[in-house]
C-alpha cells in the first residue's frame, strides 16, 4: 500500500453528497430480490456489473431507478443504509449527509413512511454502534412535475425532524432550477435547508438559478461553474460549499480523464470544494476510491487533501461546535502520522 492510499484512508472525513440508491451493490440488490420473490433483468452479480457502462447521466438512470425497484419494505432500506454505512466506517468517514429519492418508491405505490423509517432506523444504528453522525436530504425528482414534488414534500413534513434538507437531482438537461422556485421556497418556509445539483452537465445558468431563486446552502456537482468568471468570484464570496464527485464525472463523461478534472483548479482559487463518491456502486468506488483518484490524477499534496478533509465537514450542516471537534481530529491525525 502505498503512503498515500494510507494517508487517505485514515484521514477523518465526511461525506456531503450520496444517494443512497446509488449504494446498491449487485450482492445486495439479488439477496432483497430473492427475499421479496422478485426477478431482476440480469441473471447474475457479474452480468448486472458489465451492465454498468455508462455514456452518460441518462444511461446510468435508466439502470438507477430498474435497481431501485425491488426495494419493498422497511427491512430494504434499512439494508440498504446499513451495509452504506459499514462501507465508509471501514473509510473513517466520521460523518454522512445522505440523499434519498422518495418519489423513486412512492411512484410504485410503497409508502414514504416506510421508505424513511428503514433508512432513519439505519441512521441511528450507525450513531450508536458505528460513531457515525448523519442529516438526511430529500431530493427531488426534477424530471417529474412540480405537483409530483408538492405532493411528496407534504408526506415529508411529518417526518421533518429527520430530514434536514431539501435537494433537487436527476436529469438536468431541460429541467433548470427554475422549475422549481416555488416548492424550495415553500420547502424554506418549513425550516429546511437546500442544496441542489447544478453545473454537472447543464451550463452556469443553472448554478445562478440554484443560489438566487432556490436559496441553496450548497451546489452539489457545480463543475461547469467554471466557465463563468462571475459566478466563480459569487461562490467564493458566498463560501459556497460544492460536492464534486470524481469518480462519477469520469464514469458518466463529465470529464473524459481524471488529469482534466477541475477539483485543482477550483482548490487553487480558494473555492470551497470537496469529494464525495455520489453512486459509488455505480461508478466504481467510494470515498476513500475518490479522494485517491483524484489525487493520483491531479497529483494534490497531503495539505491539498488535508484541505479537502476540513473542507468536507465545513461545508455540512454539523453546528459550528460539531465541525470544530470534526476537525481538531484532522488536525490530531495529520500530527500522528508526522514522520
Amino acid at each position: 500500500m502505498s503512503t498515500l492510499e494510507e494517508f487517505i484512508s485514515g484521514i477523518p472525513k465526511a461525506e456531503l453528497h450520496l444517494h443512497l440508491e446509488g449504494t446498491f451493490e449487485p450482492e445486495l440488490m439479488f439477496e432483497i430480490a430473492y427475499r421479496n420473490r422478485l426477478k431482476i433483468n440480469f441473471n447474475s452479480v457479474e452480468e448486472l456489473k458489465a451492465a454498468y457502462q455508462f455514456s452518460n447521466l441518462q444511461e446510468f438512470l435508466d439502470i438507477y431507478y430498474s435497481g431501485a425497484d425491488v426495494l419493498r419494505e422497511e427491512q430494504d432500506f434499512y439494508d440498504l443504509t446499513w451495509w452504506y454505512l459499514l462501507k465508509i466506517h471501514a473509510q473513517n468517514v466520521l460523518h454522512t449527509e445522505l440523499s434519498f429519492d422518495p418519489q423513486t418508491h412512492c411512484s410504485r405505490g410503497i409508502p414514504f413512511g416506510k421508505v424513511i423509517s428503514g433508512i432513519h432506523r439505519a441512521l441511528i444504528d450507525g450513531k450508536e454502534k458505528l460513531g457515525i453522525s448523519s442529516r438526511l436530504i430529500l431530493s427531488i425528482l426534477r424530471h417529474l412535475s412540480e405537483e409530483s414534488a408538492f405532493q411528496i414534500l407534504q408526506e415529508a413534513v411529518e417526518y421533518k425532524d429527520w430530514i434536514t434538507a431539501i435537494g433537487l437531482d436527476s436529469s438536468e438537461y431541460g429541467h433548470p432550477p427554475s422549475k422549481f422556485e416555488r416548492i424550495f421556497a415553500w420547502a424554506l418556509k418549513q425550516g429546511f435547508l437546500t442544496v441542489a445539483h447544478a453545473g454537472e452537465e447543464g451550463p452556469p445558468k443553472y448554478v445562478w438559478e440554484a443560489l438566487d431563486l432556490l436559496k441553496v446552502s450548497r451546489i452539489d456537482h457545480g463543475n461547469r461553474s467554471l466557465e463563468d468568471s462571475l459566478l466563480v468570484e459569487e461562490l467564493i464570496q458566498r463560501e459556497m460549499p460544492l460536492t464534486v464527485c470524481p469518480l462519477s464525472n469520469l464514469k458518466l463523461k463529465v470529464v473524459r480523464n481524471m488529469a482534466k478534472h477541475p477539483l485543482a483548479k477550483m482548490l487553487d482559487k480558494g473555492m470551497l470544494v470537496t469529494v464525495n463518491s455520489d453512486d459509488p456502486a455505480y461508478f466504481g468506488g467510494y470515498l476513500n476510491e475518490n479522494y485517491l483518484a483524484v489525487a493520483e490524477a491531479l497529483k494534490l499534496t497531503k495539505e491539498q487533501i488535508v484541505q479537502l478533509a476540513k473542507n468536507s465537514f465545513t461545508a455540512s450542516f454539523l453546528s459550528e461546535k460539531e465541525k470544530q471537534k470534526m476537525i481538531e481530529k484532522v488536525e490530531q491525525f495529520c500530527i500522528a502520522s508526522e514522520p
